[in-house]
């Protein structure tokens, strides 16, 4: 019954991400393998850390997640007894101070194979007093400590935990493991001194928890510094050696590696191996004897644990003393983009000075992250090959797996049907700088402009080439991508004195959903009335190719291409480049797709190149693989980056029908495009993306792809959508693929981007949600990736209607 609790609150709205305090210095123990001595590591620095007076630890946990062989075997039950023995050994002990030690073991889930079920255990001992041992005795003024051993999931079995949990029908979920871990990792003393807290692992690093997920995974999102108890035996070097890359490529910070001498000097090889990066710790001989109770043992090794315990001690104050200092040196020494650093407080930074709290990133970092836990694993690991592998490799005249592997890849699905080419770059803005040039190319070529493209020749004298886009378009940064893009806040002259905006830039119709109902928004230069739908789905759907909307749309079209060519006798538009159904940094508007597609129809009409700009949309951001399964038509050009490659690393690429290729062929060089970066087509990033691009489409790394139809299934759930929609507060919501965007009711200052209007709303849902939004002005929104469950999308939307309905 509590389990089946435990259950339901570990994946509930209330089950909020725990808070943990940085003050408490807290270490993981993995082992090299099974039967190095992770038990008798743990039982020793447990001891050395009681065993001494203020400013000593008040308070000790000693956390086992999984145990097997239970009862026999309790690795906690080992320390409870352990420990406070050893204190009276020590020759420091207690420091000629009265100490009172309170100690407990309880076990909290054990198998129903277990018999007889284990009872809680205290126990009091006394040390440098009357009375001195276990019991109450006699003491005056005494120092209080505590030492909390526990036991999270037990199997009688003394095997790996995922055969004991299949065996005696006590499966255990990662999620149940996590978050039983990260309220243990949250709780605070009950004396409200220091609390040390270590968690030993079962088996080694790279054994199965429960689920038959490795531990070194099972545990990563805690984040925990790392003690690793190597192996001292013959062959224990590259054990010891193995565990600790493993470890490092999970990201684990080794605070100390400890081993038993074996009289191999494995030791010296380790430390020497490792550049004294990480502290490497000797104990004796560990004695074979089963009937040996140890007692010699740990007194010959205290030398080793105090070591041990001093050295993490200094581990744990340099990492604080470094997260203490980052919010004023990073206001000190960084320049962020897109922020005015007068408007973020030092305290407001989001690297807390007192404790680390999960949050949920609501803005996907830039739009960039795609991967589950599990993926980030795996991204993590493909890019360690491909660095120790290639390292880095020019690309010109040049192939290698990742790069090849990675173009099939995007030419078999978002370029499925259209494109024949690949060309990479290194981030969005340059991919639509490529395209650009792309277009350009491909236009001069068709309408005559190049008689002789090997001497660069041109049919006339004055030509200048513009695009046709939208207006609230945004395609990146740089200075080329900027003139493609209408005039905005990013491209007035305070940021680009550059900028003359070299396009025809139209008015675009938009879709939004208010009071349950999908609205269609038309510009007073298309028409004057507005129109409804009873759903999305109505939006998309090509039987409005027919409608009086399409003819409206045909009509100002056309209208506005034939003024501008009447108008500008040496201007052509010679390019089409959209964000194909939504404009991301223009405010998260979704672009009715009739309209998209009505355009991209009558410039292939008159041989007008399009580009479609998907370096936001790409990728199931917006549920499909491209927004061009949305939209119903397809470019001749199209843009990739952000997730792409997981949000690990960045990569872009600009995909080309063959006869775009075909117009920079021919024998002389100085036809090719001349365009590229030093680190094109890297082989880390184009591993990453193989990776990503593999995962995503597959059922059986992310569950939220809906195989019949080839899209993502529903993330956002649409009771709520519609709830948030009814808010008087609320001026439009946009619910699509893995975006949520609201846009709060403003007036004047208080709306578009420069605006603050959300500045409070952000606060709260940053400080007391776990959040981490970042608003366009005043529309917020919410993004998660194509694996996010719907259950965590369902959590944070919640939150937003809570904060919104109170804001009201």
């Amino acid at each position: 019954m509590l389990r089946s609790l435990l259950r339901r609150h570990s994946t509930s709205s209330s089950a909020a991400a725990a808070a943990v305090p940085l003050t408490s210095p807290t270490f993981a123990i993995f082992g090299a393998n099974t039967g190095v001595g992770k038990t008798l590591v743990s039982a020793g620095l447990v001891a050395s850390l009681l065993a001494y007076p203020s400013p000593s630890p008040s308070t000790v946990a000693y956390l086992k997640p999984l145990q097997t062989g239970f009862p026999d075997d309790s690795d906690a039950r080992f320390v409870f007894h352990r420990a406070p023995a050893l204190l009276r050994r020590l020759p420091v002990a207690g420091g000629g101070v009265a100490t009172r030690l309170v100690a407990s073991n309880h076990t909290l889930f054990p198998s129903p194979a277990v018999d007889p079920l284990p009872e809680r255990q205290d126990a009091v001992f006394n040390y440098g007093v009357e009375g001195e041992g276990e019991g109450e005795g006699e003491v005056a003024a005494v120092e209080e400590k505590a030492l909390v051993c526990r036991t999270v999931y037990a199997w009688r079995e003394p095997v790996s935990p995922h055969l004991a949990a299949e065996r005696e029908g006590m499966p255990v979920e990662d999620e149940e493991v996590r978050w039983l871990v990260d309220r243990w990792l949250a709780e605070d003393g009950d004396g409200g001194g220091e609390v040390w807290k270590v968690l030993e692992t079962a088996g080694g690093v790279a054994s199965p928890g429960p689920s038959g997920t490795l531990q070194c995974d099972l545990y990563r999102s805690s984040r925990l510094p790392a003690v690793l108890v190597g192996d001292g035996r013959l062959g224990g070097i590259s054990s010891t050696l193995s565990a600790y890359e493993t470890l490092l490529l999970r990201g684990y910070d080794v605070g100390s590696v400890i081993l038993e001498d074996r009289g191999l000097s494995n030791d010296r090889f380790l430390l020497s191996y490792l550049r004294k990066r990480v502290p490497v710790h000797v104990l004796p001989p560990i004695p074979e004897d089963p009937k040996d109770d140890l007692t010699d043992w740990f007194s010959e090794s205290s030398s080793a644990f105090s070591s041990l315990k001093d050295g993490l001690q200094s581990f744990h104050s340099r990492r604080i003393q470094r997260l203490n200092s980052m919010q004023k040196k990073s206001k000190d020494l960084l320049w962020w983009p897109f922020t005015q650093h007068d408007l973020v407080p030092v305290d407001s930074v989001t690297v807390k000075d007192k404790k680390i709290v999960p949050q949920f990133d609501a803005c996907a970092s830039w739009w960039t992250q795609g991967p589950d836990s599990n993926l980030q694993i795996e991204l993590a690991r493909d890019m360690g090959y491909a660095a120790a592998r290639y390292g880095h490799v020019m690309f010109p005249e040049n192939v290698h797996e990742p790069a090849l592997r990675c173009a099939e890849l995007l030419l078999g699905g978002v370029g499925k049907d259209w494109a024949s080419r690949v060309y990479f770059s290194d981030n969005g803005s340059t991919a639509i700088e490529i395209a650009l040039k792309m277009a350009f190319r491909k236009y001069a070529c068709d309408h005559g402009i190049i008689v002789d493209s090997e001497k660069d020749t041109r049919s006339e004298g004055s030509v200048q080439f513009k695009v046709l886009a939208l207006n609230g378009s945004y395609h990146g940064d740089t200075l080329g991508a900027m003139e493609a893009q209408a005039p905005s806040a990013y491209t007035s002259f305070l940021q680009q004195p550059w900028y003359s905006g070299r396009g025809l830039f139209l008015d675009p119709p938009t879709v939004y959903i208010k009071n349950k109902t999908a609205h269609l928004s038309l510009p007073p230069s298309i028409w004057h009335e507005q129109l409804s739908f009873s759903s999305l789905t109505e939006v998309f759907c090509k039987t409005r190719d027919t409608s009086s909307a399409a003819k409206l749309y045909v009509s100002y079209i056309s209208q506005q291409l034939s003024q501008y060519a009447m108008s500008n006798n040496s201007e052509h538009i010679a390019a089409l480049i959209i964000e194909p159904v939504i404009q991301g940094a223009g405010g998260m508007h979704l672009i009715d797709p009739l309209f998209q597609r009505l355009l991209v129809k009558e410039c292939k009409n008159q041989k007008i190149p399009v580009i479609f700009d998907e370096v936001f949309t790409g990728f199931w951001r917006l549920g499909v693989e491209s927004a061009s399964e949305l939209l119903g038509c397809l470019p001749d050009i199209s843009c990739y980056a952000k997730l792409m490659t997981g949000g690990i690393v960045p990569l872009a690429a600009t995909l080309a029908t063959e006869p775009i290729f075909e117009a920079f062929r021919s024998d002389s060089k100085l036809t090719a495009l001349l365009h590229g970066h030093s680190y094109t087509a890297h082989p880390m990033g184009c591993t990453a993306a193989v990776k990503a691009i593999e995962w995503y489409k597959d059922p059986s790394t992310n569950s939220n792809i809906d195989l019949d139809h080839m899209k993502l299934k529903e993330l956002w759930d649409g009771a709520l959508v519609n709830h948030l929609s009814l808010l008087p507060n609320v001026k439009r919501v946009v619910s699509l693929g893995t975006l949520c965007a609201i846009e709060l009711k403003a007036e004047g200052s208080d709306a578009g981007y420069a605006s603050l209007y959300a500045s409070s709303l952000i606060r709260q849902l940053r400080e007391e949600d776990n959040i981490y939004a970042r608003p366009l002005g005043n529309v917020i929104y919410l993004m998660c990736g194509p694996c996010t469950t719907r259950d965590s999308c369902t959590r944070q939307l919640t939150k937003v209607h809570r904060r919104l309905q109170k804001l009201s």
